[in-house]
């Protein structure tokens, strides 16, 4: 289905002319015979393109049958799409670097750029964009180039599994130059299907040219295996990250143990926020049945809760229990920075900001001689 353009869209229009003019077939120079108008979102504004179509004057010429485009058309955008290379890419780099969400896209484009596509149409553009990388990821060429420089190569594998019951996807990185080979999703990890990868990996080092100077995975037997079969000699390092990550599980497993404890001690955050809440609603209503304005001299029952200062002061009370709600609910750091002790320092610290208030209220006018 086209693309449907508000009736009040304001158009930038681009002419597109053909550069080189001269007949493939037998070299007279071509005319325009016709035009064809483009409609496409750049992240400059909505473009309409003027492509000025060529063909060869004479008509007994077969280059008379066919026309010829403006070169520089499929460098604007490719055929029948209604971005241009610029917003492509825009979507691309938030989808696949950022991580965003087609959703957030969406809207990033709606606000920033007054670019309205639905959900199909980013969807789309997502994977061709994907489809684009991995294939320029594996272009042999591109690969010479970007080793062109390198003495030897680091190779690494691990499977990623995205959710249980899926396939686990066998990754292929070469780690010198921070680059994905290929990745593969394999039904069952037997020793046949990853010395299979092994051997690819293989034959792309051979293919450059460039020496294995090391393997690196979580020595899982069948990589242990393979690895050793397919590249004799070269040594097989343990991943620092799964080596932390085993040595860290007592660690992690008590500083779980202490997030529970401590999660169970400090609760009753929703009781104190809804008597704030109500004690300010109360005094809100005695304001308004007295008919007076809030910050108004109340007398009463709102006069002896204090007014503003009691405002405050519970104001004070639930963003302590907005930051302690925040604490609780953190989860990150993992084996180096455990949460449980980022969980304990920031209540620690809570703590001590309560203390300090409590300590200035107390010491009052005489406060000098409470700190002496």
């Amino acid at each position: 289905m086209p693309y449907q353009w508000p009736a009040d869209t304001d158009f930038s229009q681009w002419e597109l002319d053909v550069v080189d003019r001269d007949c493939t077939v037998c070299g007279r120079k071509m005319y325009v015979c016709d035009h064809r108008y483009r409609r496409l979102h750049t992240l400059e504004g909505p473009v309409e393109l003027i492509c000025k179509l060529n063909h060869c004057p004479d008509r007994n010429c077969p280059g008379h049958s066919r026309t010829k485009s403006p070169e520089i058309e499929a460098s604007i955008a490719p055929p029948r799409w209604a971005i241009g290379w610029d917003v492509f890419c825009w979507i691309g780099q938030r989808r696949f670097s950022r991580h965003r969400s087609i959703t957030q896209i969406q809207e990033d484009l709606r606000d920033d750029h007054g670019i309205k596509l639905s959900d199909d149409a980013l969807i789309k553009y997502a994977r061709r964009y994907q489809l684009m990388l991995a294939a320029r990821q594996q272009d042999p060429e591109s690969i010479r180039q970007h080793y062109a420089s390198a003495d030897q190569i680091v190779l690494s594998i691990d499977g990623l599994q995205p959710e249980k019951g899926h396939e686990t996807l066998y990754v292929v990185r070469e780690l010198t130059g921070k680059r994905v080979w290929f990745a593969e999703p394999l039904l069952s990890a037997t020793a046949d299907e990853v010395r299979r990868l092994i051997a690819k990996a293989k034959e792309w080092a051979e293919a450059l040219g460039k020496p294995v100077a090391l393997w690196i995975s979580d020595r899982q037997d069948a990589f242990v295996t393979a690895i050793a079969a397919e590249f004799p000699g070269v040594p097989h390092r343990y991943c620092d990250n799964h080596f932390l990550r085993d040595v860290a599980k007592p660690v992690l497993e008590a500083d779980s143990h202490a997030k529970v404890q401590m999660r169970r001690k400090v609760r009753g955050l929703r009781t104190v926020e809804q008597a704030v809440l109500k004690q300010q609603r109360l005094q809100d209503d005695n304001a308004m049945a007295t008919d007076a304005p809030v910050d108004a001299p109340r007398s009463g029952p709102a006069a002896n809760s204090g007014g503003a200062d009691d405002d405050a002061a519970g104001n004070v009370v639930l963003d302590y229990c907005a930051a302690v709600r925040g604490i609780l609910n953190d989860d990150q750091g993992g084996p180096l920075h455990p949460p449980g002790l980022r969980m304990a320092d920031a209540l620690t610290e809570v703590r001590d900001s309560i203390q300090r208030n409590l300590d200035e209220k107390k010491g009052g006018s005489h406060r000098s001689n409470s700190v002496d």
